[in-house]
């Protein structure tokens, strides 16, 4: 069994929406990005495990997305595995590659996903993410979170719904309701949520793969049109296409194929979530890559963590350890996840301004640690980060995410 996994190559294209382009297209250019990085021919590649979550609902392509995407491009031949796990979809297309490295399997294997969300038709987009969480039950669970919102909220919120004149996903009303209990529980404001969004923005000016390149501040991101109290739009991920790919590789084959920009994964763990009850997904997958890796959360250098609102990177703070549960907010707004801070978070943007074509999500954290881990993020880069943490959520089972994966990558 191998003992060490490296990743050898990245590749993504800027995230935006693409409404003359397809799939096939989207994932040719992240393939060819990818081998241009470190120099590996398609022919060295012996697996792939294709992302994507959208395409059978908005095309009809079901069964085979992999292979047809691939095959396009040249890539065919090999075992091609279609992943489908919600938001989480890129990462457990890499935490699958590796582990069949891992297994002695291959020696050489591609992970890869491409997602095109944006569509002329908002409602169908819209209704598109409901299948992220258990569609029998969500419009029932999300009426009776609505249901539970204070008294003194109830005159904003029926304001605020008249405002949604293109209306917004589900998820966003779930994120919004775990928001507002914990500002109840800890005393979190709207304003230190506003500091995550323009520290996001900020970051991604910086990054011109990024789906928006414009930079906010705290005040513009709270007089933002109102989506769920207390998100507003620039507290949201927005809707878009893209693609991002990283071929992975096992000690044997780096030592054929010498890269001095290879970075070792440290660990890849996946787990799902569970229905009932508060969810602990994020704390039982972080210790786990804690413990693989026998490293704990104050070892971290940098971080790429699942803000599909702001409300996920404050939650996901605390969870994964990076200071006392509660103190999300605080966190953010004294400045400690910022570039210079003491941990810097989504130095790409995030979800929140990079983009979040679902399927190609998680990679395209991937894609931004490795660069970080390199020293070659530009104006970006974080001061010399040891250990990198990528955290990509996927799905609801009631309040916490259906699916979670955590990889720790080490410069």
């Amino acid at each position: 069994m191998s003992e060490n996994v490296y990743i050898i190559g990245i590749g993504m294209l800027k995230f935006a929406k693409y409404l003359d382009r397809k799939i096939k297209s989207l994932a040719g250019e992240a393939l060819e990005n990818v081998q241009k990085d470190c120099d590996i021919s398609i022919d060295q590649i012996e697996a792939a495990w294709f992302s994507n979550s959208l395409w059978g609902l908005f095309s009809g392509q079901h069964c085979i997305r992999g292979q047809v995407a691939l095959s396009a491009n040249g890539l065919d031949k090999i075992p091609v595995i279609n992943v489908e796990n919600a938001c989480a979809g890129g990462s457990t297309a890499l935490h699958s590659a590796v582990t069949a490295i891992k297994a002695g399997m291959y020696d050489c294997t591609l992970a890869i996903g491409a997602e095109k969300v944006y569509n002329e038709d908002r409602v169908k987009v819209m209704k598109s993410f409901a299948s992220g969480a258990d569609v029998e039950i969500i419009d029932q669970f999300v009426k009776a979170l609505n249901d539970q919102k204070k008294k003194e909220q109830k005159d904003v919120e029926k304001k605020q719904q008249g405002e949604k004149k293109d209306g917004h996903s589900s998820f966003m009303d779930l994120y919004a309701a775990g928001a507002r209990m914990h500002m109840e529980k800890y005393g979190t404001t709207q304003r230190q949520l506003a500091a995550v969004a323009s520290k996001a923005h900020n970051n991604s000016v910086l990054n011109p793969l990024a789906q928006y390149t414009f930079p906010m501040t705290i005040d513009e991101v709270l007089q933002d049109r109102a989506i769920s109290y207390p998100l507003t739009r620039a507290m949201c991920a927005p809707i878009g296409d893209g693609a991002a790919a990283a071929i992975v590789c096992s000690e044997k084959f780096l030592k054929q194929h010498p890269n001095e920009r290879a970075v070792k994964i440290r660990a890849s763990v996946l787990q799902s979530g569970q229905l009932y009850g508060e969810s602990d997904i994020s704390k039982r997958t972080s210790k786990a890559a804690y413990e693989i890796a026998g490293i704990g959360p104050e070892d971290i250098g940098v971080a790429e963590i699942h803000d599909a609102t702001v409300f996920g990177e404050i939650y996901q703070t605390e969870q994964l350890g990076f200071c006392p549960e509660g103190e999300g907010g605080i966190f953010a707004d004294e400045g400690h996840s910022g570039l210079g801070g003491s941990l810097p978070l989504n130095p790409s943007g995030g979800l929140i301004s990079r983009g979040h074509p679902i399927g190609a999500s998680g990679l395209a954290q991937i894609f931004e640690l490795v660069t970080q881990l390199r020293g070659e993020a530009g104006k970006r880069q974080v001061k010399d980060p040891k250990i990198a943490l990528a955290e990509n959520g996927g799905g609801f089972l009631g309040m916490g995410e259906a699916s979670m994966a955590i990889h720790l990558l080490e410069k």
